[in-house]
């Protein structure tokens, strides 16, 4: 999976237009993450986020966020930055800082046609091209994520690639749990699981 992945980096835009006609029309995969604060369910846009999709697949199948968390709340209501967000973010066991794989090429919304509305699933990042593992849920519409949006001083947005369709209630009360003046849940919730449901596609195999 990982050198599927690998390659299609390298191949650009090439690999994104082939992986996205290959899922046209094809159901989209989905996770189930169990944790202390309840189970959610996230369907996945291959069709549109093809490399981020399977980055991230390749994490749940290899069973890295099992025993990592949702660590971090940010409330809007409380957030001092001048764009404000709703979200809470995860890792794996290792951390945000996740380096066990290479990062992932950013597929910025301008392209995928995407949007980080309440439920949204995205990648967590630092600079363009360095998301790897971490990844938050959108609790409430927040375009300033978006391409273009204010929420990174430079402008690309982060990677959405797929939504929740079960569970946002339990992500909005995550949201809600008690955490420190650094956002960081206390305590974290655990991932009991991260499960995908049925197989691998295609486009994400060896």
């Amino acid at each position: 999976m990982r050198t599927k992945l690998m390659a299609a980096a390298l191949t650009g835009s090439m690999a994104v237009s082939a992986c996205a006609s290959t899922a046209a029309g094809q159901e989209r995969p989905r996770v189930v993450f169990e944790t202390d604060a309840g189970r959610m369910v996230l369907e996945l846009a291959l069709d549109r986020a093809p490399l981020t999709v399977c980055n991230f697949l390749s994490y749940v199948t290899d069973g890295d966020y099992e025993a990592g968390s949702f660590f971090r709340t940010v409330v809007s209501e409380t957030n001092d930055n001048p764009h404000p967000i709703d979200v809470i973010q995860a890792a794996t066991p290792r951390g945000a800082d996740d380096t066990l794989r290479p990062p992932v090429p950013l597929e910025r919304t301008r392209d995928t046609g995407l949007s980080h509305v309440a439920g949204a699933v995205s990648m967590a990042r630092d600079g363009p091209d360095t998301a790897t593992s971490s990844f938050f849920i959108v609790t409430r519409d927040t375009p300033a994520l978006d391409f273009g949006g204010g929420r990174n001083p430079d402008g690309q947005g982060f990677a959405a690639f797929g939504r929740l369709v079960e569970g946002l209630d339990v992500a909005r009360r995550l949201q809600t749990m008690p955490a420190d003046d650094q956002e960081q849940l206390t305590p974290p919730v655990l991932i009991r699981t991260a499960s995908l449901i049925g197989e691998v596609p295609p486009e994400c195999r060896p």
